[in-house]
């Protein structure tokens, strides 16, 4: 499985997001073991090694086809991949997400949020002005999981409404595209 070239990689202060390859299997497998990892996810159970290799291809077909997705996210000083970040479409709601999971060990120190906020500027610059049709960049949290809540707030993006989203009542927050 190879990557596109197309996909490109961004630098934050302390982060680098580039694209997933199949190496990246291993450490992104242990990530997704962690217990409460998935807390407030809709499937709050550790994933499968089939899942993961199935998420690492998802997300290389996500970028072919829409020109975004989910990055690996990447400590700049050592290399260490702490989890994922990006954008994805949403075909039920014909929505782009930003989302990101980060392992444990690097939660509560402002990672997700420059990340976060690294995706967001990457959609409104790529997609702003409607070049694609694009109107708004959301993010989606579980109503008790405030950490998530501070991290979309901070990387832009604004309370919407309280709304159901893949079977569960969950926090709806967006920034609307410059027009």
């Amino acid at each position: 499985m190879e990557t596109s070239p197309k996909i490109p990689m961004i630098t934050t202060p302390r982060l680098v997001l580039r694209p997933f390859t199949i190496g990246d299997f291993d450490t992104l497998f242990k990530i997704v073991q962690e217990p409460e990892i998935f807390r407030y996810f809709p499937s709050t159970g550790a994933w499968s090694e089939d899942k993961v290799e199935r998420y690492i291809q998802y997300q290389i077909a996500h970028w072919k086809k829409y020109n975004y997705g989910h990055w690996a996210v990447v400590i700049r000083e050592t290399g260490q991949i702490i989890g994922w970040n990006g954008l994805e479409y949403l075909p039920d709601t014909n929505e782009t997400e930003v989302g990101y999971l980060l392992s444990g060990a690097f939660w509560g120190k402002g990672y997700a949020t420059e990340s976060a906020g690294a995706a967001i500027k990457f959609g409104l610059n790529k997609f702003g002005l409607n070049k694609i049709g694009l109107k708004e960049i959301i993010g989606l949290t579980h109503p008790q999981n405030l950490a998530s809540q501070r991290v979309l707030e901070k990387s832009g993006l604004s309370f919407s409404r309280s709304a159901s989203y893949f079977g569960m009542e969950m926090f709806r927050y967006s920034t609307h595209m410059s027009a």
